[in-house]
């Protein structure tokens, strides 16, 4: 392996365990070119809200130790991994975005950080997100914006935007983040990698931050290569998700260019005809529809869940620990102090959810029921939808939402009406590069059948191996 020792932090992690197993560098000379990476991006970036460097030095040295009497814990063994900061990871501090959080340092790690550290990942610390991680862009007021190492004055996307800079600006191969309504795809296809979304459950939680989008917010990946993604979900799942190889397998696929009347990205919508001639090209059933309406009622009160939780969280807030120190500087039962720490957006959501009568959220939880009957008909006749990943490139970093897609007004969620659904209905689902527009990397994005995560990361096997992604960060 021809790479030198300062330029490690260029490889993914199936390149970094290659060169460990051969003796051409350790997990100390990764770590250490990824820590000189961080110093170097961070001041542009602003990725990462914590750096743990005497943990992460601890962790690489026990893990070059093992690789030298070759017993190496799996296929993450030594791999600097960073961790969006609505997880907890044991001695680092946990914001979640938030004042609210100010001063807590978990104790614990949660359940798919654990599963992390006992695979031998080095953890270099967390990175950045908007508040309580319902926004899709990445800003709060404890740590201000994230921004797209592929053009600073961009953003990265959100919820998992710092997570997604991370990657792709090379300060880590691999980034832990969670996903409730888009928040690894979007983000991963804003910056030119891979995000993958595992179905709901496959990934078990625990030990972490009030659930505030219960089960619909997944924990899963983003990295630069298939291959990367699918050895990390192993990992957290718990299970090889490594589907067998099937020779001549031809998936039916149903392309999806838009849904309903919601304005795309000419470049985008490009982009995507483009990668279904590929998929074609590579002996799959391709199948267009002309009108894609099953996503509607769900984009249209996605938000109500997480709104709902949110005010269900405050109403409790006392009884959680990440909020003791909080809840100790304010007047004894003075909600109103305690909330004066939110954000402005989260205060709106939380109003949100406070006006949110019963029949609206039961509503919510009827379109989520009729969605999965629906998409259950279509996964009859198909094995994976293909949408794009965004309806829009990155827009301005510190604003919330690109006001106009393809000369269209839009709301603020008008760039992500692509993926929620997804997690409504508790599907697996995975973003792609596929090229550049005006300069921005954008992507495409696989959906499967619920439980059937490996088939779908077997597909988008074959198509990066066909396929790669050739355009560097220019960073």
């Amino acid at each position: 392996m021809q790479t030198m020792k300062g330029e490690l932090w260029r490889l993914g992690a199936a390149q970094l365990v290659s060169g460990y197993r051969s003796g051409a560098f350790t997990p100390v000379n990764a770590l250490e070119a990824c820590l000189e990476r961080i110093a170097h991006c961070q001041p542009m970036i602003n990725a990462m809200v914590f750096i743990d460097v005497d943990g992460a030095r601890t962790a690489a040295q026990a893990s070059s130790a093992r690789w030298r009497a070759s017993a190496p814990l799996g296929p993450l063994d030594g791999v600097p991994v960073s961790v969006k900061d609505n997880m907890h990871v044991a001695g680092m501090p946990t914001s979640w975005g938030s004042r609210l959080l100010q001063g807590f340092v978990a104790a614990k790690d949660e359940l798919p950080v654990a599963r992390l550290r006992h695979a031998g990942a080095v953890l270099i610390g967390k990175t950045n997100l908007p508040e309580f991680a319902m926004q899709g862009y990445t800003w709060n007021a404890l740590y201000g914006a994230s921004r797209n190492p592929w053009n600073m004055a961009m953003t990265s996307g959100g919820s998992s935007g710092g997570a997604a800079a991370a990657v792709a600006a090379g300060c880590g191969p691999l980034a832990l983040a969670t996903d409730g309504g888009g928040s690894i795809r979007r983000p991963a296809s804003h910056c030119g990698l891979v995000g993958f979304k595992p179905s709901a459950g496959m990934v078990p939680r625990g030990g972490g931050l009030p659930e505030i989008f219960l089960d619909y917010e997944v924990t899963g990946g983003i990295g630069r290569s298939v291959a990367d993604v699918t050895a990390f979900a192993s990992v957290l799942a718990g299970r090889d998700l490594t589907a067998p190889a099937s020779a001549g397998y031809r998936a039916r696929i149903l392309l999806v260019p838009r849904f309903g009347d919601h304005p795309v990205d000419a470049g985008i919508a490009a982009q995507l005809m483009q990668a279904a001639d590929q998929f074609a090209a590579l002996g799959h059933d391709v199948v267009s529809i002309e009108y894609f309406d099953l996503a509607e009622e769900i984009n249209q009160r996605w938000s109500a869940l997480s709104t709902a939780g949110l005010a269900w969280m405050m109403e409790r807030a006392s009884s959680y620990p990440e909020f003791a120190a909080a809840c100790r500087s304010i007047s004894k039962d003075s909600s109103s102090e305690l909330e004066l720490l939110l954000g402005e957006a989260a205060r709106e959501n939380l109003s949100a959810g406070r006006k949110l009568s019963s029949s609206a959220l039961f509503e919510t939880l009827v379109a989520v029921h009729t969605l999965k009957l629906r998409l259950g008909e279509v996964f009859s006749q198909y094995d994976a939808i293909l949408t794009p990943a965004t309806a829009a490139l990155p827009w301005p970093a510190e604003q919330t939402h690109p006001t106009v897609i393809d000369g269209t007004p839009v709301g603020p969620r008008g760039h992500a009406i692509f993926t929620a659904f997804a997690n409504a209905a508790g599907l697996p689902a995975i973003a792609l590069p596929t090229g550049l527009v005006d300069g921005m990397p954008t992507g495409l994005q696989l959906i499967g059948m619920q439980g059937r995560d490996a088939e779908l990361l077997a597909l988008a096997q074959q198509y990066e191996d066909a396929h790669p992604w050739l355009h560097p960060c220019p960073m």
